[in-house]
């Protein structure tokens, strides 16, 4: 039976975020709750996915293929999402097989799961890669690694409505600024394309430079109405975790009562506190944070920094 996604809408709430040391500095923060849309199709991935979802059931798929890490966020998403409208989903992982939280949860959830090996990882690019699986798997739809492409950016464009229609019952006119995390620059770059004229989009790299985000920006700039800045938030590394990081967060969780997690969010609060301490906005400015979800991969996070 071809899939569908419809009989489901999403919304996350825009919630005040009281910490310290922003209110010393007069700057006012909003938080968009992307963790708090759905107990499973949860943060920025279903942004990501939609409209990816909506080609397949447009092209009668019967089922989704990705790829993805034994932490990943993504293919947690299109797991939940293949659970949710009862598709099938299929995941192409990087490296050798591994049992990780991430992993039990999409195995629950149906995903049919392959290991690679980094090798064969490293030959999604090439071409011809994806006629293999989809001779093996006919009738699926391949989605990019992370639900990268111009269909990630366009679901990923809709988080800017969705934080307009909730301003009112913050008391708010308009925002100055959004802040979140990026890893691939899909969001950042759905976001930029959908921004007002005034707002600047300040982006919060988890990766060290060069590994994406300058060119999914650069890809929509000629489009965009409004600036972006870029800030290292990755402490020298994807998913690298140190004492400092956790003590940010940590506080920053006890101070909002908002759960982070340290690979993204976590890294994001932690830029976000040295912009503030520096002086970058000028009190009376309103932020809008976007939580970008991934607490799934909290306790993993955690795990393997008290394992080093």
């Amino acid at each position: 039976m071809p899939l569908t996604i419809s009989g489901w809408s999403a919304h996350a709430p825009l919630q005040p975020l009281t910490l310290e040391w922003a209110a010393a500095a007069g700057v006012e923060l909003a938080v968009l709750r992307l963790d708090l849309l759905d107990p499973l199709i949860s943060g920025n991935k279903w942004f990501k996915l939609r409209h990816h979802l909506q080609a397949a059931a447009g092209q009668g798929a019967q089922g989704v293929i990705s790829l993805g890490g034994a932490h990943s966020n993504h293919l947690h998403a299109l797991a939940a999402a293949g659970k949710r409208f009862g598709f099938a989903t299929v995941g192409l992982l990087r490296g050798h097989e591994q049992d990780t939280p991430t992993v039990r949860d999409v195995r629950k959830m149906g995903m049919t799961l392959h290991w690679l090996g980094y090798g064969g990882y490293r030959e999604r690019h090439t071409a011809g890669f994806w006629d293999e699986w989809l001779r093996r798997y006919p009738q699926f739809y391949p989605v990019p690694e992370g639900g990268g492409g111009h269909l990630g950016m366009q679901g990923c464009a809709e988080i800017v409505a969705m934080i307009e229609r909730q301003l009112p019952e913050l008391g708010w006119d308009n925002y100055d600024a959004s802040w979140l995390a990026a890893g691939t620059g899909t969001t950042a770059a759905g976001l930029l394309l959908a921004e007002q004229p005034g707002r600047t989009l300040h982006v919060a790299l988890a990766v060290p430079a060069g590994h994406g985000v300058e060119g999914s920006l650069q890809q929509v700039c000629a489009n965009a109405q409004t600036d972006y800045v870029l800030h290292d938030a990755s402490r020298g590394g994807f998913a690298k975790v140190d004492h400092e990081l956790l003590e940010t967060m940590f506080a920053a969780e006890a101070d909002s009562g908002v759960p982070l997690e340290p690979v993204y969010t976590g890294k994001a609060i932690m830029a976000l506190r040295h912009a503030v301490r520096r002086g970058y906005f000028v009190a009376g400015s309103r932020v809008v944070f976007i939580h970008t979800g991934g607490l799934q991969g909290r306790a993993a996070a955690l795990e393997r920094f008290n394992q080093v």
